[in-house]
């Protein structure tokens, strides 16, 4: 509009007396030229600065992006210093098939850290791991640190099986064939998984997993002494069980950190179980004394029984000596 503000000066004055259309259209323009000139001076003060610094970096980040950022309350700073910093990696910042300021929007204004996903695709580019925008993203957006993930991945990480943080105590206790309890510690070497990362296991199930292989190891040992001789094989059947199976994991090895001798509770179940034995033996002993008593006390109520008896029948001899002597039926020997 301003381009046409000479030519418009330059048309001849209308013929009539009336000059009003001509100076309003003139005043429009120039209404007009200043709007839009303010509004560039304004988006210039807010966002020149990172403009300036995201064309100077190659970050392909438009002046129209970075306004359209301000309405959409978006924190334009931290998308065009990832935009930079991806286009310093080697990245692809393509506006369509790379990582362009609308997916950056558009995780930015879900909830993502932008940032943080930028250095794990950064990082990985750098090591060597396939590693998309879209796949940080959703693992960003899941609720895992994917940054952590990438470090893990490149440099694996050591697991206390148990964690003292997560239980009370710092050992597993399992005890051999021959009863004698074993407590040991192990230390797993884990890799993260990024392909598994999203709906796998945590570290939690790991530990877990690994302490029951080792019950499982120590359990089947004949006697305690093989498995202090050879502790390696406690790993070697704990890492044949595919223990990393759906978790984020990869268990890279399983180092028997060390062994410690219990208790004989073998020897400690055998006396309780003769304990026991012993109070149910006292205990029927007991039942045939009391039975024994209760069937003494029977006999000698019946033999009082049958005594009253007795002297009840001798008691009526007498009567009936009587009675026979009057009716006759009894007479004396002459």
């Amino acid at each position: 509009m301003l381009d046409q503000l000479p030519v418009l000066l330059a048309q001849p004055r209308p013929a009539d007396d009336s000059n009003l259309p001509y100076f309003l259209g003139i005043a429009a323009v120039v209404v007009i030229g200043g709007i839009f000139l303010l509004v560039l001076l304004i988006a210039f003060a807010a966002y020149g600065k990172t403009w300036f610094q995201a064309y100077m970096s190659s970050a392909d980040v438009s002046m129209m992006s970075l306004v359209g950022m301000g309405f959409r309350q978006v924190n334009s700073a931290v998308i065009v210093r990832a935009k930079i910093m991806a286009g310093q990696a080697g990245l692809d910042i393509n506006r369509r098939t790379g990582i362009s300021t609308t997916r950056l929007e558009a995780h930015y204004l879900a909830g993502g850290n932008v940032m943080n996903v930028m250095n794990a695709i950064i990082a990985a580019h750098r090591a060597g791991i396939p590693l998309d925008f879209d796949q940080a993203a959703a693992i960003d957006l899941a609720g895992r640190d994917v940054l952590d993930a990438v470090r893990t991945s490149v440099n694996p990480k050591v697991i206390d099986c148990p964690d003292p943080r997560r239980s009370n105590s710092d050992t597993i206790s399992a005890i051999a064939k021959d009863g004698i309890e074993l407590r040991v510690k192990a230390r797993v070497t884990v890799r993260t998984n990024l392909a598994r990362l999203i709906g796998g296991a945590t570290e939690d199930t790991i530990i877990a997993r690994v302490g029951e292989g080792m019950i499982t190891s120590i359990g089947s040992a004949e006697s305690h002494k093989e498995v202090l001789a050879n502790p390696n094989r406690i790993s070697r059947a704990v890492l044949d069980r595919g223990l990393d199976n759906q978790t984020a994991f990869e268990i890279v090895s399983i180092d028997i950190a060390h062994v410690v001798v219990g208790e004989n509770l073998g020897a400690r179940l055998q006396a309780d179980a003769a304990e026991a034995d012993t109070r149910v033996a006292r205990a029927l002993a007991e039942q045939r004394r009391a039975e024994a008593v209760a069937t003494e006390q029977e006999n000698r109520a019946k033999v009082s029984e049958n005594r009253a008896k007795l002297v009840e029948a001798e008691a009526s001899v007498p009567r009936a000596m009587a009675d026979a002597f009057r009716k006759g039926n009894l007479t004396v020997a002459s």
